[in-house]
């Protein structure tokens, strides 16, 4: 089941989460340790958000679904 709606929180979790990683991602980061602390963080909040309790077993393709509306939306947002 792919889901097209997703809460905002859940939504800015993951795009502070790509942020994150793109940063870490970066050649030669800085605060590295504070970049993985964070991604971590970030991690868990998104895999243990309240939303997907709603869906037991959430399948894997809703969660690419909230990548890729996240990722889009980060677009939006940069323009």
């Amino acid at each position: 089941m792919v889901l097209n709606s997703y809460p905002d929180d859940l939504l800015e979790a993951q795009q502070a989460l790509h942020r994150t990683y793109e940063a870490l991602a970066a050649s030669h980061p800085r605060h590295t340790t504070a970049l993985r602390r964070d991604l971590l963080r970030l991690s868990t909040v998104v895999l243990w958000h309240p939303f997907w309790s709603a869906f037991p077993g959430s399948s894997p393709a809703a969660r690419v679904q909230l990548r890729r509306q996240a990722r889009s939306r980060q677009a939006r947002q940069a323009v």
